[in-house]
């Protein structure tokens, strides 16, 4: 696939539980990519997909938040990348930021079914506010959209929760994860094939914030 991906409708862009997800980060804009975008693992993460990925590949970035460092980095090599975030912060700071790549308002719950459209998924740390069964039903959604041979990178942090709520860079938000040892089974049962799971520390650079453990999965469809 080389040809950039024709515009995606969006029919409804937003499900029960958008609005609360993009609060936080509608309130942080820039200050959640200062915090987070020079991650180590992520930008390892991009490098395996520049490595692997053919030439003007179609990348669907899920979360873009400001579009850096994914969007970004990807489009500039050439590839064909299309942001959904839930939050019109993030939105407006990503089309400004990365003019090269496109992005839309959208829940990726909201998204239409789009089987074998995609070289490769990302998801960096932007699919822990659904319910778990809406996770499980992405994660498949997600399989289903890769093209054969088709790449989905994962970063989350692995807790026990289930639409919890936690306090996070200085909010309360609700989260849903879990444990480390589960996440390869999720992909598995998805239909991908996990290549790469790693576990990591990281320090936040955002006052009161202790060290966070991440999750680094990347999987290919066979």
């Amino acid at each position: 696939m080389t040809q950039e991906p024709a515009a995606v409708p969006v029919p409804g862009a937003k499900v029960d539980g958008s609005e609360e997800a993009a609060r936080p980060f509608d309130a942080l804009g820039l200050t959640y990519e200062k915090t987070y975008s020079r991650l180590p693992e992520q930008l390892a993460a991009i490098d395996w997909l520049l490595a692997q990925l053919p030439q003007g590949a179609r990348v669907l970035d899920i979360g873009s938040g400001t579009g850096r460092p994914t969007a970004e980095r990807l489009s500039a090599a050439g590839h064909h990348v299309s942001g959904y975030d839930v939050s019109q912060t993030m939105v407006d700071l990503a089309r400004t930021q990365v003019p090269a790549a496109r992005f839309e308002l959208a829940d990726v719950r909201a998204l239409p079914d789009m089987p074998g459209a995609w070289d490769a998924i990302t998801a960096f740390f932007s699919l822990h506010q659904m319910p778990r069964a809406d996770l499980v039903t992405t994660y498949a959604r997600i399989a289903n959209w890769l093209a054969p041979g088709g790449l989905f990178v994962l970063a989350a942090v692995p807790l026990d929760l289930d639409s919890t709520e936690i306090e996070w860079m200085g909010l309360t938000i609700r989260a849903t994860s879990y444990p480390a040892e589960v996440y390869p089974e999720l992909l598995r049962t998805a239909g991908l094939d996990v290549v790469h799971n790693q576990l990591s520390v990281f320090h936040p650079d955002f006052p009161g914030m202790g060290a966070e453990e991440h999750q680094f999965l990347y999987a290919r469809k066979p």
